[in-house]
């Protein structure tokens, strides 16, 4: 399984129904509320052979709320 973390940017007062939504999904192993530029951050465990854009789109980036998205890859655990 590949890790990946994904940022949401929630539209206005949206925060906490979308982290309930993305957690009732049962798809992330971790999920945090952040400062900045972002809502929230998640990881999210892609299985060996999946396309990463497909799998997130179809379990994740439909929930109404969500503005905006950024997808970070990883590569290597050191």
């Amino acid at each position: 399984m590949r890790p990946v973390f994904v940022q949401f940017r929630c539209a206005p007062g949206k925060t906490y129904e979308v982290a309930d939504a993305i957690y009732e999904r049962e798809v992330v192993s971790e999920l945090y509320s952040t400062s900045g530029d972002w809502d929230l951050i998640a990881k999210v465990y892609i299985p060996e052979g999946e396309d990463v854009g497909l799998y997130l789109s179809e379990r994740l980036f439909g929930i109404e709320g969500i503005q905006r998205t950024l997808t970070t890859m990883t590569f290597r655990t050191f």
